[in-house]
């Protein structure tokens, strides 16, 4: 019989040496591509096109921040379109002024990456995402709450845009 040390030990050596064998099966997904050009450069390489609403000049800010926040000039490959639509969503709404206490902004925004020499798509996607805001009895105080909600929904768009786009471009590379 194996006494509990001798198991602990067992135990420790197998989780070792599964990490060790499963090491360089990984790559990180912001790291250097498999044809020898880094993410970032990848990245960088990207155009946002315009996007028409509130909700998307906020959307478009931040992509084009997380896509290249270098503020140098980089020579641009690719061409992104996206598609923001959202919807505002009231839960709660007080029994004595029949005012609603809450809201929810909830949306999709639909995306497309092509190459900018000869328009070839290269990725298409969907972002699902939703905030959520308090109103009150002062108007401004509300407008302002909904404007934060709206910052806050094209912040998570905008992470989840990149995320899936450098995992795309990263399975591209291979």
């Amino acid at each position: 019989m194996w006494s509990p040390d001798r198991r602990r030990a067992v135990a420790v050596l197998a989780a070792v040496g599964a990490s060790l064998a499963l090491g360089g099966c990984f790559r990180p997904l912001y790291g250097e591509l498999s044809n020898g050009r880094s993410m970032a450069g990848e990245l960088a390489a990207i155009q946002v096109d315009d996007i028409g609403d509130r909700l998307g000049h906020y959307l478009r800010n931040e992509l084009i921040f997380l896509l290249d926040g270098s503020g140098q000039t980089a020579v641009k490959r690719y061409r992104l379109a996206v598609t923001p639509s959202v919807s505002v969503i009231t839960a709660i709404v007080d029994s004595a002024t029949a005012r609603a206490d809450s809201a929810s902004l909830s949306g999709t925004a639909t995306f497309v990456l092509t190459r900018l020499d000869n328009g070839q798509e290269i990725f298409r996607g969907t972002t699902r995402g939703s905030a959520t805001y308090d109103r009150s009895v002062q108007r401004y105080a509300t407008v302002r709450a909904a404007r934060d909600a709206e910052i806050r929904l094209g912040k998570l768009f905008a992470e989840q845009i990149r995320t899936q786009i450098a995992a795309a471009l990263a399975g591209r590379s291979s």
